[in-house]
């Protein structure tokens, strides 16, 4: 989570996730630590679990140190590392890394076919330097790491299709999944190598509690949280798709200070977008995303909790480790 600041914590759930069988533990790129130093750490205190960037912006890092930080940490994980890339949001990369926020689709395009290339041991292709010395990396040649591309607009998802091994949405309705998989099946038909089963991995804010109200609080506080602070991409990612007045509800009870409350009137959206309730109301939620077509599920826990309330979430998708049903931080 971005207001999440404690390593020891997130290196705790790392090591937890991994002990208790959950498939993959993957960290949000914001505006604290360097993730993929502490992806390094985890790597060495965990044996089985996938470590995965969920996800690095796009206009934060060359291709070149994308793909270094790649190689280093699948090598690092003996091979449990994914790569998830996006565009992020213009609030992100505008007001932390000071670069304008344009033409996102072909940045993406551009660096994950840059990635790709240079993690297969081949030669940049180079864009907008062309007359330079195209160089690769001078690494051995490994097993290939998974690219999962985040993606919202339309034609984003069609390049995640069209290009990558699996897509991370984030804060899209659950209800929309199967759409975006037609999507994604219309990207993949450009691929020049064949077609590939993407991996459908939507990032979903999760909060647990003993007590229903106190979970649907926590639920309510991303849902907030993204619409009120963090530009308007997503506010317009779930017009486009029909909760404007869900939205406007939101906004209206968050102004003018932000309350972190989702009204009755948006109350659609925190089923649509989110897992929360008691452990076993969160798992019957949770079951709806597999039902709806998400492959593998990313929980998004929420930041600043205690100890015990982190490892009460843990517990509470055990069950579904256990039956084969693929609960996934």
């Amino acid at each position: 989570m971005p207001l999440e600041n404690r390593r020891d914590v997130l290196i705790a759930l790392a090591t937890d996730a991994d002990r208790l069988g959950y498939e993959a533990f993957c960290l949000p790129e914001t505006w604290a630590y360097d993730v993929t130093v502490l992806l390094a750490e985890a790597a060495v205190k965990t044996k089985h679990i996938t470590l995965g960037t969920g996800i690095l912006g796009v206009w934060n890092r060359s291709a070149g140190t994308l793909a270094m930080a790649a190689a280093t940490l699948s090598t690092q994980s003996g091979g449990r590392f994914l790569l998830g890339l996006g565009a992020s949001t213009p609030q992100l990369t505008e007001g932390l890394h000071d670069v304008s926020f344009t033409a996102p689709v072909a940045q993406l395009r551009r660096i994950v076919t840059q990635v790709r290339a240079l993690l297969r041991g081949g030669r940049i292709p180079l864009e907008r330097v062309p007359a330079a010395r195209a160089l690769k990396l001078n690494l051995p040649s490994g097993p290939d790491v998974p690219i999962f591309l985040a993606a919202l607009a339309d034609e984003s998802v069609r390049l995640a299709g069209e290009l990558a091994d699996g897509w991370l949405p984030f804060l899209y309705p659950r209800s929309h999944l199967a759409a975006g998989r037609t999507l994604l099946a219309e990207g993949a038909a450009r691929r020049r190598e064949g077609t590939a089963e993407l991996i459908v991995a939507p990032s979903v804010p999760t909060a647990v509690a003993e007590d229903a109200a106190v979970a649907r609080q926590g639920a309510a506080w991303f849902v907030a949280f993204y619409l009120t602070t963090m530009g308007a991409l997503y506010r317009q990612s779930l017009v486009r798709r029909g909760f404007a007045k869900e939205v406007e509800a939101v906004l209206a009870a968050n102004t003018p200070r932000f309350t972190g409350e989702v009204p009755e009137a948006a109350e659609s959206l925190l089923e649509e977008l989110t897992v929360f309730g008691t452990p076993a109301q969160a798992r019957a939620r949770l079951a709806r995303w597999h039902a709806a077509g998400a492959d593998l599920p990313v929980l998004l826990l929420r930041p600043q909790q205690t100890p015990a309330e982190i490892a009460l979430t843990l517990d509470a998708f055990r069950p579904m480790l256990a039956a084969g049903d693929g609960a996934r931080v």
